[in-house]
């Protein structure tokens, strides 16, 4: 599996995508800064200034059925906000 598992197409990172060049990425847990520069680089074909990442926790769930409580959790992923250059952009939605 890649470094890069999905873009997050949301309204505000396609604001932040409009507005300021970055655009964000979910990446696998154990990816790196560096990793995560070339993957995007490589990907997509832009130069990329800076990577900014977080770990999202995952939140626990429950659900209440007739049979009783379910109880479950939502999973750990990490997110990637990668700034590039000005006057370059990813187009998400170009293969579709």
């Amino acid at each position: 599996m890649g470094i890069i598992i999905k873009p997050i197409v949301t309204e505000k990172m396609t604001r932040l995508g409009e507005k300021h060049n970055r655009f964000g990425f979910r990446v696998d847990l154990n990816a790196t800064k560096p990793q995560i520069k070339k993957a995007v680089e490589d990907l997509y074909g832009v130069s990329v200034l800076s990577v900014n990442t977080m770990i999202c926790s995952g939140k626990s769930k429950n659900r209440y059925t007739k049979s009783g409580i379910i109880k479950g959790s939502t999973s750990t992923y990490k997110k990637a906000i990668v700034t590039v250059k000005e006057g370059e952009t990813i187009d998400f939605f170009s293969n579709i």
